[in-house]
């Protein structure tokens, strides 16, 4: 079935590469295609928007996910993982641990529901929560094949004590650098700062963000439209005056 980016709703940012805004929480999920291979950022908010998204991801690549960054351990962004079969799965070191444990299971269903996810659906997520077998602990270069290089980067803790952003650089000339943010940033709400939260760290997460990314690449928030270098900044700048931290 070939099929563009945008008849699936899709947001196509680069050569191969391109997200899509859930529904609910206005959630991203990123994909990006190489040879024979694909990876996807974040997995949605439940096995069956999981199972959605690898369908379309594989009607856009013509093949199926071979690999999955998880970003950070919030329901929205793991409870789809599941559905992703046979894919290689990554996410900030730490994350396995969490994601291990009964008591993170439950509290991310409760979490769930309280945010309207379906009772069954949330419980049958946390059931089948999937623990990434590649963590992550600085920096982890993925080869997609035909010249497709991806950057893993944890650069928390900040949003979460575990914080993971994908760097794509633009493989056909003109192409911009796309950064996937997790909710390291988010455009369409404060960013939220939940029990997890390490506030002290999150503006100097922002700004080695902003090191690996630079001046021109795409920042794709784990909530929101796409934004730019200085928006990031900004948004770097309100969390350290409303934190009490100093550069």
């Amino acid at each position: 079935m070939t099929v563009t980016w945008e008849e699936l709703g899709w947001e196509r940012l680069a050569d191969g590469v391109g997200r899509c805004r859930l529904p609910g929480w206005d959630c991203t999920v990123g994909l990006v295609a190489g040879d024979g291979a694909a990876l996807a950022v974040d997995a949605g908010s439940s096995l069956a928007e999981g199972a959605r998204l690898r369908t379309q991801a594989q009607w856009l690549t013509g093949h199926r996910v071979t690999h999955l960054a998880l970003t950070h351990p919030h329901f929205d962004h793991v409870f789809g993982a599941a559905a992703f079969a046979g894919a290689e799965v990554y996410g900030p070191v730490g994350m396995e641990t969490v994601l291990a444990g009964r008591h993170a299971r439950e509290e991310l269903r409760a979490d769930a529901v309280r945010h309207g996810l379906d009772a069954a659906a949330a419980e049958g997520a946390a059931d089948a929560l999937v623990v990434p077998r590649h963590p992550v602990s600085g920096e982890w270069t993925l080869d997609l094949g035909g010249g497709r290089q991806v950057l893993l980067a944890n650069v928390g803790p900040a949003h979460t004590a575990h914080d993971l952003v994908v760097l794509v650089p633009g493989r056909l000339p003109g192409d911009p650098e796309v950064v996937f943010c997790g909710d390291l940033v988010e455009e369409s709400g404060e960013p939220q700062a939940g029990p997890d939260a390490v506030p002290s760290h999150w503006p100097a997460a922002l700004d080695r963000l902003l090191d690996l990314g630079g001046e021109d690449a795409l920042y794709v928030p784990g909530h929101g439209a796409v934004v730019d270098a200085e928006f990031v900044r900004r948004q770097r700048d309100g969390l350290a005056a409303r934190f009490g931290v100093s550069r």
